[in-house]
């Protein structure tokens, strides 16, 4: 699908003019396309410090038949296949590290592999994932950001932006885009996150339709 670039309307920081070339290179900013209609649901997920611990919350929460997810921490390449093999083993949806060409379909959730971007696709009516190299954005590979692009172009409507605790402010500017493109959008509130520096500057931003605290989003992710 041909995409468009488009420039940023709004003055950004030289530090944030940097992030977001180094995340164009990996994602060009592109039009997004109409809202989408019928299609399964896509929850994107954005952590990183205190992150292992919310995924445990979350996931352990979620049924059988739960809506597809995509998760992107800040973690080494050796600890995110440990993490999911762990989660797998303790929740009733199945948890797998991600790797290229894996199809996203209900009751399962992905990891995104330390030290490579994942991005989704979409094909006709379903949506897999595309794991590949690429510079750092945000200071971050994987970044929040460029999942959460990859979701505000393939999805739109049909997804759910959720960033939680964490340092710094990858995924604020991906979780707007993702507002932009009629995605449902949350950030996790001060009160439950570990660090409030991500969610935080996405409030600031107007990225998030909801603040909730780490208890109310997997009743919020089940909730249409």
């Amino acid at each position: 699908m041909n995409q468009r670039p488009v420039n940023a309307a709004a003055p950004v920081s030289q530090d944030r003019e940097e992030k977001m070339s180094a995340l164009d290179v990996v994602i060009p900013h592109a039009t997004y396309p109409a809202p989408l209609l019928a299609l399964e649901r896509v929850v994107a997920i954005g952590a990183s410090a205190g992150g292992t611990e919310v995924l445990h919350h979350v996931f352990q929460r979620m049924p059988a038949r739960c809506p597809g997810i995509v998760a992107a921490m800040h973690m080494p390449g050796q600890f995110t296949a440990a993490l999911a093999r762990r989660l797998d083993g303790i929740c009733a949806i199945e948890v797998r590290e991600a790797a290229d060409g894996d199809r996203i379909i209900p009751g399962r959730a992905y990891i995104a592999p330390g030290n490579y971007h994942t991005l989704v696709r979409r094909l006709g009516f379903e949506y897999f994932l595309e794991v590949c190299d690429g510079p750092l954005v945000s200071h971050h590979r994987p970044s929040i950001n460029v999942l959460f692009r990859s979701v505000a172009q393939s999805a739109g409507s049909s997804a759910l932006g959720i960033l939680m605790t964490g340092m710094g402010d990858d995924g604020a500017d991906g979780l707007l885009e993702m507002k932009h493109a009629h995605a449902r959008t949350i950030a996790q509130d001060e009160s439950s996150s570990m660090i409030f520096g991500m969610p935080h500057e996405a409030i600031l931003r107007g990225a998030a339709d909801e603040v909730l605290s780490l208890s109310q989003i997997p009743a919020a992710i089940l909730t249409k």
